[in-house]
């Protein structure tokens, strides 16, 4: 939160191979900025700009989801010793992939913070124009707020901006008082966004998604069901038969909220992923677990994992050469599947809704259903299909941390404290209020 932000017309711009600075030429005052409904416009695709930065979905955030579990592993020969903390789940502080993810989220709700106070001062824009940019606006600060928790657990809530040197400082609030910050401003996104077939920007069935997500992550099983459920019933998305569709055709019906990319606002994933015979830099591999994890004939395996020679690698997200596909942070996928586990995990579950959700996702993939009934085996099988379905879309750390599975499964992962990451040595250097302090173990 250090790393002051001016508003700026300019996109946010990459300055350097892992933190994404936001320090643009040409920048003005917040005040001036704002003058009208178009500027509005261009401050909340300024907001959006933040999602694209290599430290967060462009790279890194997404990827040490996979590496931190047993997803992905860091191949001996790989040169970031940043992914080999990660992946040994022996992280310093000082990490600079870890800063950045810190970072570039902050500076994405800073940006969102500043273009919020803002609206209510715009007099060409009409009262529904205003809670319309408003709620993509609580969207987008939600979806940061909630990347950070999953992380580092407590942290500051930011609501306001921070212009100059002004409200730098700030304690790590409880994870109880984040999760009611995130759900009341996607309650409001809610009520005001509007149904869209653009699945690069928030909708309402976009911040119903990540609502199910948020109740099942906090436990709160009814409201994951009822918010799973509208989606699935309501939204308009539509399992594709075919996997590899899902990764091919950016915003497919499958797709309810993604990061947009192109050949000037490009990711480097496939980069990361890739063998050097194929011009990548192969910084991570999918772990040896995972590949066994695909049953026989899974259809999702060929679409997930590839194969130059001996050397397995992460493919679904494979355009090397403009790094121009969009990355999936929401699908209709996850919704059956974040319904089955919360209603397995309810008292009395309704078994039979559990089987046809998790069946739903197993018949796509071309596999023959389940029918365990022991609420133990379900949710075991819950488990395995989220690891596999989602395999490389940044989830399975936030899995087995949620579900206390880390210590279980996790080789390298010996104390609880390890299932977050360390808040960044520059934060807890110059962030100078008392409240403001390490997590345990690091």
């Amino acid at each position: 939160m250090k790393k002051i932000i001016l508003i700026s017309f300019l996109m946010l711009t990459v300055l350097s191979c892992d933190v994404m600075e936001v320090e643009p030429q040409n920048s003005i005052s917040a005040e001036a900025a704002f003058q009208n409904k178009e500027d509005i416009e261009k401050g909340i695709l300024g907001a959006y700009a933040s999602f694209q930065g290599l430290s967060y979905y462009g790279r890194t955030y997404s990827i040490f989801s996979d590496l931190s579990a047993d997803n992905l592993s860091h191949p001996s020969a790989a040169t970031a010793t940043e992914y080999a903390e990660v992946d040994n789940n022996n992280i310093l502080p000082e990490n600079g992939s870890i800063d950045g993810i810190w970072s570039i989220i902050y500076d994405g709700i800073n940006v969102a913070n500043n273009v919020i106070v803002k609206v209510p001062t715009i007099d060409d824009m009409t009262e529904q124009e205003m809670n319309v940019a408003l709620a993509e606006l609580y969207f987008i600060r939600a979806l940061n707020h909630f990347n950070l928790m999953n992380y580092f657990g407590a942290i500051p809530i930011k609501t306001m901006p921070t212009v100059g040197v002004t409200n730098l400082d700030a304690p790590r609030d409880p994870v109880s008082e984040v999760y009611s910050q995130i759900i009341n401003d996607l309650n409001f996104a809610v009520e005001y966004l509007p149904v869209s077939s653009n699945k690069t920007r928030s909708s309402r069935y976009a911040a119903v998604a990540l609502l199910a997500r948020v109740y099942l992550y906090k436990k709160d099983y009814q409201q994951a069901i009822t918010k799973a459920s509208e989606v699935i019933a309501d939204g308009g998305y539509t399992l594709l038969p075919n996997y590899n569709d899902i990764f091919v055709v950016d915003q497919s019906a499958e797709s309810i909220f993604e990061i947009y990319f192109s050949e000037t606002e490009r990711n480097r994933i496939a980069e990361y992923n890739f063998p050097h015979a194929l011009n990548g830099r192969r910084e991570v591999e999918p772990d040896p677990t995972l590949i066994s994890a695909y049953e026989t004939g899974d259809e999702r395996f060929p679409v997930s994992i590839a194969y130059e020679g001996t050397d397995a690698y992460a493919n679904k997200y494979s355009d090397l050469s403009l790094g121009a596909d969009n990355f999936i942070v929401l699908r209709i996928a996850d919704m059956y599947l974040i319904r089955a586990e919360a209603e397995a995990s309810m008292g009395s579950p309704n078994v039979t809704s559990v089987q046809n959700d998790i069946n739903e996702i197993r018949t796509r993939a071309g596999l023959l259903p389940i029918f365990q009934t022991s609420t133990s085996q379900l949710l075991t099988t819950i488990e395995k299909e989220r690891r596999v379905e989602f395999a490389f879309e940044g989830q399975r750390w936030f899995d087995l941390v949620r579900t206390n599975r880390a210590l279980p499964l996790l080789p390298h992962v010996n104390s609880t404290n390890q299932t977050l990451f360390p808040i960044p040595s520059e934060e807890i250097q110059t962030n100078n209020d008392p409240g403001m302090i390490q997590n345990p173990g690091y």
